[in-house]
């Protein structure tokens, strides 16, 4: 299994939501972050209103799944969160050695 993570864009949460939910991720958790990349100190644009910050607001993505859905899922995320500016983003990939969902027991795969 793996646990992707991706800091993206505000703007950008309900593509990449739906974009997942397309091919299968049958959930996720998402953060409301700040922080910076390359982009700081630069201006940015934030629901409508200009400021110059260099602690930026982005979203938080956590996936967890299968290793055979991995890949789909970083191109899935970097396809619908891509605006092709600077501050677009990062995505990390872990390995995720065991989960378990607390409502049955189930472990491995059969919890995601």
């Amino acid at each position: 299994m793996k646990f992707i993570v991706a800091m993206i864009k505000p703007f950008k949460l309900d593509e990449v939501r739906d974009a997942l939910g397309a091919i299968g991720v049958a959930g996720m958790t998402v953060f409301e972050v700040k922080g910076f990349g390359r982009q700081k100190g630069q201006t940015e644009i934030y629901r409508g209103a200009e400021y110059s910050s260099n602690m930026l607001p982005k979203m938080k993505v956590e996936v967890a799944v299968p290793d055979d859905l991995a890949d789909q899922v970083v191109e899935t995320i970097q396809q619908a969160a891509l605006t092709e500016a600077i501050g677009d983003g990062k995505i990390f990939v872990f390995d995720l050695p065991s989960a378990v969902r607390v409502r049955t027991g189930e472990s491995g795969e059969m919890a995601l």
